[in-house]
C-alpha cells in the first residue's frame, strides 16, 4: 500500500513537471506564434501565477476538508483539460484567459500533491519529500527534451502542447487510484477560524519558500529566451537549457534527503544559496551558450533541495493541520513564482536579459542569509526518525509525524 502510494505520488509530481517542462521549453515558440515581446510573455506568466494563487487561497479550506486525495482526483484531470485549452487558444486574449484557468487548476494540483506527499512522508516516518520532488525533475526534464525534439522537428507550440495534454488526461485519471486517504486529523483541520490561524513558523517558512520559488521560476521561464535571444542559440539549443537544469535538480534531489540528514537543515540551505549564486554568476557572465548551460546545471544541482525542505518543514510546523500549512506555504511560494519571472521580464525589457536573470544571484544570497532564521521543531539540527506502527500502511491508520530539522 505504501509503495503504491509513494510511486503514485512520485508519478503525479512527474506528470506536473512534464506539463511545466514542455511549457517552458517551448516558450520561444509561444512568443513567435503570437508575436509577443518579452513584456507580453511576462504578462502570460503573471496571469498564470495569479490564477494559481487565487485558487490556492480560495480553495485551501475546501482542500483541507476534502483531503489531498479527493482534491487530486479532480484537479489533475482538469489541469490536463486546461492545458489543452492553452494549446488551442487562437488569439493572445484567449490565450491569457486559458492560461488563467491553467494556473488555477495547476495551483490546486500542486498544493494537493505536496499535501499527499506529506501524508506519505508521515506514513513512512522519515523524510522522503526531496525524493518526491525528484519526480517533478524527471517530468520536467522529459518535457524539456520533448520540447527540444519537437523544436528540432519543426513542430509549433500548439501541436506540442496539445500532444502532452492528450497524454496527461488519462494518466491523471489512472493515478487517482493510488493515493492514500488523509488521516482524519488532516481532513478535519482546515475549517473555521482555527484554519486561518497558522503558527508564526509557517509564515517564516513561507518567506523562504517565496524566495526559493522566485529563484526557480526565474530560471525556468527565462533560460530559453536568455540562450536564444541574448546568446544567439538556435531554438533547439535554447530549449536544452531547462532540461539540463532539471537533470541536475533530479540528481540532487535523489540524494537530498540523505544530505539533509547528514548536514542538517540550516547548513543545507546555506550551501544551496551560496552554490546557486555561484552557478548563476557563471550563467550571467557566460560568453557562449554551452558555458551558460553548464552554469544552469551547477545551479540545479545545489538549489534543488530548498523547495522540498520548505514543504517538509511546513508539514511539521503545524502537525495538527499539515494540509492547510502546506497550502499556505505553497501559496506564498507561488507568490515568488509569480513575481520572479515578471521582475526579470520587465528588467530585461528595460536593460538586457543578462541583467534581468542576474537578479537570481541576489535571490540566492537571500536564501543563504535567511537560512539561519528557519524554525526547527526540535533542538537538533538533523531530521529525527520516528517509529512506524505496524498498521501505518493501512488506509485510515494513525500515521506518525516526522520531525523535520
Amino acid at each position: 500500500m505504501l509503495f503504491r502510494a509513494r510511486s503514485g505520488t512520485f508519478l503525479t509530481f512527474a506528470l506536473a513537471g512534464l506539463l511545466t517542462g514542455v511549457w517552458v521549453a517551448r516558450m520561444p515558440a509561444l512568443a513567435a506564434e503570437f508575436g509577443a515581446n518579452e513584456a507580453e510573455i511576462g504578462i502570460v506568466v503573471l496571469v498564470w501565477g495569479l490564477g494559481a494563487i487565487a485558487a490556492m487561497q480560495a480553495l485551501r479550506g475546501v482542500m483541507a476538508r476534502a483531503g489531498s486525495r479527493a482534491a487530486l482526483r479532480v484537479a489533475l484531470p482538469l489541469t490536463a483539460l486546461s492545458y489543452a485549452a492553452v494549446a488551442l487558444a487562437p488569439t493572445y486574449g484567449v490565450l491569457l484567459a486559458a492560461v488563467v484557468l491553467f494556473g488555477m487548476t495547476f495551483g490546486i494540483t500542486d498544493i494537493a500533491m505536496n499535501a499527499q506527499g506529506s501524508v506519505v512522508e508521515r506514513a513512512y516516518g522519515r523524510s522522503v519529500m526531496s525524493g518526491m520532488h525528484a519526480g517533478w525533475c524527471v517530468g520536467a526534464m522529459s518535457g524539456g527534451l520533448f520540447g527540444v525534439v519537437t523544436a528540432a522537428a519543426g513542430f509549433g507550440f500548439t501541436a506540442t502542447v496539445l500532444a502532452i495534454a492528450l497524454l496527461a488526461l488519462p494518466a491523471g485519471l489512472a493515478l487517482g487510484r493510488t493515493y492514500l486517504p488523509d488521516p482524519p486529523v488532516q481532513a478535519a483541520s482546515g475549517t473555521g477560524r482555527r484554519a486561518r490561524r497558522m503558527p508564526p513558523a509557517v509564515y517564516l517558512i513561507g518567506v523562504l519558500a517565496f524566495i526559493a520559488f522566485m529563484t526557480e521560476g526565474s530560471i525556468a521561464d527565462w533560460s530559453g529566451l536568455l540562450l536564444h535571444d541574448e546568446m544567439g542559440a538556435t531554438e533547439a539549443v535554447a530549449a536544452a537549457g531547462y532540461p539540463m537544469f532539471e537533470l541536475a535538480m533530479l540528481l540532487g534531489r535523489l540524494v537530498g534527503d540523505r544530505v539533509r540528514m547528514r548536514l542538517g537543515t540550516r547548513r543545507l540551505l546555506v550551501g544551496a544559496g551560496l552554490g546557486t549564486a555561484v552557478g548563476m554568476t557563471v550563467v550571467v557572465l557566460a560568453p557562449v551558450p554551452s558555458v551558460a548551460i553548464a552554469g544552469f546545471f551547477v545551479t540545479g544541482l545545489v538549489v534543488c533541495t530548498v523547495v522540498p525542505t520548505t514543504i517538509s518543514l511546513a508539514g511539521s510546523a503545524a502537525p495538527d493541520r499539515p494540509a492547510a500549512a502546506v497550502a499556505q506555504v505553497g501559496a506564498m511560494g507561488y507568490g515568488g513564482l509569480l513575481l520572479g519571472p515578471v521582475v526579470v521580464g520587465f528588467l530585461s525589457d528595460a536593460t538586457s536579459l543578462r541583467v534581468g536573470v542576474g537578479t537570481v544571484v541576489v535571490l540566492a544570497l537571500l536564501i543563504a542569509a535567511g537560512a539561519r532564521f528557519v524554525p526547527l521543531r526540535t533542538g537538533g539540527d538533523v531530521a529525527a526518525q520516528v517509529d512506524v506502527p505496524p498498521d501505518a500502511g493501512q488506509p485510515g491508520a494513525a500515521r506518525p509525524e516526522p520531525v523535520a530539522a
